[in-house]
């Protein structure tokens, strides 16, 4: 009889590359050989994400095949029957068990290609828990009672254990007491302890009429769904993905004016949250998404000063600088791959701790992957049906039933979602079909559901101007220089003020470069009140004039500063005479002394309040240089990686794990991971092996015995000889040889 490993040697390259694509936890690390695969493929953790990652209709045939399964296998004829699939489901529970055999959860054990008998991988009854399907590990002791010749009472209590939990609690009293003990002594349950009863596997299956699940498990078909329509969903994609892109642009501004300090743990303060919630004109909530989100685009970080702020890096100008579509393209690019939770921002830890922004404790490690499943169960729903969020949860439930996602995460990816535009009044939008398709499409899908750009400006004789429809980069950026944006949606209408003038006479703009740029976008040109308004702000700008000074320089002789200012020998230290006693310098007080005191004068230093200040040399230090971060490395092809990694294994299978070795391997094994893998065979399969363990005192013994189980880093095994069981800790198993003559009596 082929074992699992065996199976897995047999398998073709194409094959296994395919099982290392879909169960990327078997190659990394890389394994040395095919048996040190098979090991980690039948590991308890392996097994457990591999099983995750599988839908309600493979888990229901794959526990099929567990149950039914003997030495010999099920076939697939069998499974149909026992999942309860009628006389048409063939093609799909075949098409169940084609899947979980690629992901080597189930292996053909003979039968040939079109119709093999199957058997579950060792290992998968463990993961799966000790009531598969409802019925319980337990078998009836001899002969029972026929169940329709017991009491209705007793009949009742069968019913209601019959399609699982089998365990049931035992009255102490009355009729329910009275129908426990008749099925007990009837041998149609069994007691499991004083409180409980439990029905026996061969009973429930009796009672099922030899199915293992009442009905065949279909994928839920969600009703009474909204409907949104097409040019409704597509309108509200559009104006949410302008409207993030747009905030993150502002966000950016608005901390190149003032960065927020950098918390002592990390992150953005409360306060720091609040204050730019309010300046954005949006939610908490929104405000932390925004913040999460241009830091994993490399926007902002933290400045690594010694009073650290979180500034816009150079990176900033980059994204600034492409168009709407491909802007927006990268933002959901880093929503999709980032762990980074936005949700969790506000919320307590353990230790009753608020979680800042781009604090260290937002990440998890599933919300890429959810973030997709969420949008995939979307996609499986009807064109423009926006399903609430216990809907979506059903969905996945059914695709993942051993990872089923919370619905306070399901919600907060949708709203999110929402905020991205990848979805539209709640409905999937073209450009979240796209992401799902592949991210090069994402910024055209964006492009063909944006309304067309407008470059006309229509002003008013109030001091007001409107833009009616979507405005161009140039037009959007104008506007925000001079003008208060007072509404956007299907129209933009902004109001000029004093103040939103001298902002951009600020920014370096002149009277008349600001009215020939608007006037170049408007058809009817500026209007005469608009064009006093700039005029009166251009004429007050700049009456008043401040600058900046490093150090100073006075003197109660005005013939003491006569000609430094002027002498070219000084220019570096910019000295501007502010007073016939008093010059102001753009150098540091230090290197202004010590000039002057080159020209043979003899200044000293002074406080504020006019002290003298007798300063000792200063010693100056630099800080130590940072190690050089990494430079990025892209990711290899995954299928060519899984290609070179079957080859070692192959190259590995046939020299053997040291390299050494050639020919054929032996029959037993020293390896670790192998040596699991053959216990495992071994208790799937009722075979008896020869155990090499490090004994108590340190000495190897040598012993025959049968595995019951392994799991958890301990090996249960009958030791046949002295008719006893015991329990060995994984580490102390040296060495495994499977007993394929059960005759054999002698070890090797």
């Amino acid at each position: 009889m082929s074992t699992f490993s065996e199976h897995l040697r047999a398998r073709s390259d194409e094959q296994l590359v395919d099982l290392l694509l879909h169960r990327p936890d078997l190659a990394h690390p890389s394994p040395a050989t095919l048996s040190s695969l098979a090991a980690r493929a039948t590991s308890r953790p392996s097994l457990d994400r591999a099983l995750a990652q599988v839908d309600a209709g493979v888990l229901q045939a794959i526990e099929a095949v567990l149950v039914l399964a003997d030495d010999h296998g099920v076939k697939a004829r069998q499974v149909v029957t026992a999942v309860g699939g009628g006389r048409g489901d063939g093609p799909l529970v075949r098409e169940r068990l084609r899947t979980a055999t690629d992901l080597a959860l189930l292996w053909p054990v003979s039968g040939g290609v079109t119709d093999p008998a199957l058997r579950p991988a060792p290992g998968l009854a463990e993961a799966l828990g000790p009531t598969v399907a409802g019925l319980s590990p337990t078998l009836s002791r001899g002969t029972t009672v026929d169940p329709d010749a017991v009491s209705p009472a007793a009949r009742a209590v069968l019913d209601a254990l019959t399609w699982g939990p089998p365990v049931g609690r035992r009255p102490t009293e009355g009729p329910g007491a009275t129908a426990a003990q008749e099925l007990i002594d009837a041998g149609l349950v069994q007691e499991a302890d004083a409180a409980r009863v439990v029905l026996p596997r061969d009973v429930a299956l009796r009672l099922r009429d030899g199915r293992t699940h009442r009905e065949l498990s279909r994928p839920p078909l969600p009703t009474d769904q909204p409907q949104r329509r097409p040019e409704l969903v597509a309108a509200e994609s559009a104006t949410a993905a302008e409207r993030l892109t747009r905030l993150i642009g502002a966000l950016v501004d608005l901390w190149a004016q003032a960065p927020p300090p950098v918390l002592r743990a990390g992150g953005v303060g409360v306060r720091d949250l609040r204050r730019t919630a309010q300046q954005l004109e949006v939610s908490e909530s929104e405000t932390a998404l925004l913040i999460e989100l241009a830091a994993v685009g490399g926007l902002i970080r933290d400045d690594g000063e010694e009073r650290p702020h979180y500034r816009p890096t150079a990176a900033a100008d980059e994204w600034a600088a492409a168009d709407l579509p491909h802007r927006w393209a990268a933002v959901v690019d880093w929503w999709a791959h980032t762990t980074r939770w936005p949700a969790l921002v506000g919320t307590r830890d353990d230790r009753a701790q608020v979680r800042p922004a781009l604090g260290p404790e937002l990440g998890r490690a599933w919300a890429p992957r959810l973030r997709r499943q969420v949008l995939a169960a979307l996609a499986d729903c009807d064109p423009g049906a926006a399903p609430s969020a216990g809907a979506l949860r059903e969905l996945l439930a059914w695709h993942t039933p051993r990872a089923v996602p919370p619905i306070e995460a399901v919600d907060a990816v949708l709203t999110e979602a929402g905020l991205l535009g990848l979805l539209g009044a709640g409905a999937l939008a073209h450009a979240g079909s796209a992401w799902l398709s592949g991210p090069s499409e994402v910024a055209a899908a964006l492009d063909g559901d944006l309304p067309p750009a407008v470059d006309d400006l229509l002003l008013q004789g109030d001091l007001t101007g409107i833009v009616p429809g979507r405005p161009t980069d140039d037009l959007d950026r104008l506007l925000t220089s001079c003008a208060v944006v007072e509404s956007r949606g299907g129209a933009v209408t902004v109001r000029f003020t004093p103040e939103s003038v001298r902002a951009a006479l600020d920014a370096g703009s002149t009277a008349d470069d600001l009215l020939a740029e608007l006037a170049g976008h408007t058809r009817g040109g500026v209007p005469q009140p608009l064009e006093y308004l700039v005029r009166d702000a251009a004429r007050r700008h700049g009456l008043l004039r401040g600058g900046a000074a490093e150090s100073y320089v006075r003197t109660e002789d005005p013939s003491l500063l006569a000609g430094l200012a002027e002498d070219p020998k000084l220019a570096g230290l910019g000295l501007v005479r502010l007073a016939p006693t008093v010059l102001a310098a753009q150098a540091p007080l230090g290197e202004l002394l010590t000039a002057l005191r080159g020209r043979g004068l003899a200044p000293v230093a002074e406080t504020p309040d006019g002290r003298v200040l007798h300063t000792a040399p200063t010693v100056q230090r630099i800080p130590a240089a940072r190690p050089r971060p990494q430079e990025r490395v892209d990711t290899p092809d995954p299928v060519a990686r899984a290609a070179t990694l079957v080859q070692v294994l192959r190259r590995g299978e046939a020299t053997g794990t040291t390299g050494l070795r050639t020919g054929p391997r032996p029959p037993g094994t020293d390896d670790p991971g192998t040596a699991l893998a053959t216990l495992r065979e071994a208790a799937a399969d009722h075979a008896e092996v020869w155990l090499e363990m490090v004994g108590p005192r340190g000495a190897l013994e040598r012993r025959r015995v049968r595995p019951l189980r392994v799991d958890g880093g301990r090996v249960r095994v009958t030791d046949t000889a002295r008719d006893a069981e015991i329990v060995v800790a994984a580490h102390r198993v040296a060495g495994v040889t499977r007993i394929e003559n059960p005759a054999e009596g002698v070890a090797p």
